[in-house]
């Protein structure tokens, strides 16, 4: 019987092992020490609300990171997120998920870029598949992303992955294996955040420093929720086409998500990669298959 494990928190919500014949068998409180460890910094990672909440910290002594407990192998992941207010210029927040391999690494990134006060936010995107990345991608969020929670996620099936902010999506990549471009299908992924200094690249791509005056610097994490295939866990589950993400409706965008996309990339998108000549003469294959 194929099964899959579901739990949400940002440490969060409870957890449930979902079977696909039989409904919820355990369900217990979570919080962020059941299910995430940290990977470094431990003093600058606080837990809220008992543990329903995070704040992570920067300041002139360290950033922070934190890990989840599992792998997985397809599925989607949100997390609901503040980032840091006012002048956060050289930070980087980032949320993302990894195969924590050291040669042929997978992973799918959101970074958000620290601004000077007044400027937008920034979110870069990347993809990394079979051990390639330098696929980035930048958007300026349409809202002040530090005022307020709001959901990022990642849905990764087998036909293509998807960012997300707020249901929105900002960018696709296809599964374009028929051409002979690789996609990430064969290594599960953790599910990884961290908050540190990047100020040589960061803001303006590094003329804009980080002002430790500022400091501490302060992000908030709740209601993470990952649906998706653990590792180790049943085999079957990850080729399984009942697991919802591979159904139907996950196999492209709906009409209302390819429209708000194209509204995206109109309006809001700074970079892409697919279309800097400096960097790529030739346009990257994957460009050229419609990402």
């Amino acid at each position: 019987m194929a099964s899959m494990l579901k739990y949400s928190n940002a440490a969060l919500l409870p957890l449930y092992v979902v079977c696909f014949l039989i409904p919820a068998a355990l369900a217990r409180p979570a919080t962020y020490l059941q299910d995430f460890r940290t990977t470094w910094g431990d003093t600058h990672i606080r837990q809220l609300d008992g543990g329903r909440a995070i704040q992570l910290v920067l300041d002139q002594n360290s950033g922070c990171g934190f890990a989840s407990k599992y792998q997985y192998l397809f599925g989607k992941v949100s997390m609901k997120i503040k980032l840091i207010p006012g002048d956060s210029a050289g930070t980087v927040t980032a949320f993302y998920m990894n195969s924590d391999t050291d040669t042929i690494r997978d992973e799918l990134d959101f970074e958000f870029l620290g601004n000077r006060t007044g400027q937008p936010y920034t979110v870069q995107t990347n993809v990394y598949a079979h051990g390639k990345g330098d696929r980035e991608q930048r958007v300026n969020l349409w809202f002040d992303p530090a005022a307020a929670f709001h959901t990022y996620s990642i849905l990764w099936n087998h036909n293509m992955v998807v960012f997300y902010v707020d249901d929105v999506p900002i960018r696709v990549y296809k599964n374009n294996e028929a051409r002979g471009i690789p996609f990430p299908k064969s290594q599960p992924m953790g599910v990884y955040s961290t908050l540190w200094e990047a100020d040589d690249w960061a803001t303006r791509g590094g003329i804009e420093k980080i002002d430790w005056s500022k400091a501490p610097f302060l992000s908030y994490y709740k209601d993470f929720d990952i649906e998706g295939c653990p590792v180790p866990g049943p085999a079957a589950c990850a080729s399984n086409v009942r697991n919802w993400w591979e159904g139907a409706a996950y196999k492209q965008l709906s009409p209302i998500e390819a429209r708000r996309y194209r509204w995206v990339r109109m309006n809001h998108m700074t970079y892409d990669y697919c279309t800097d000549k400096s960097r790529y003469p030739n346009t990257p294959p994957e460009c050229l298959a419609g990402i």
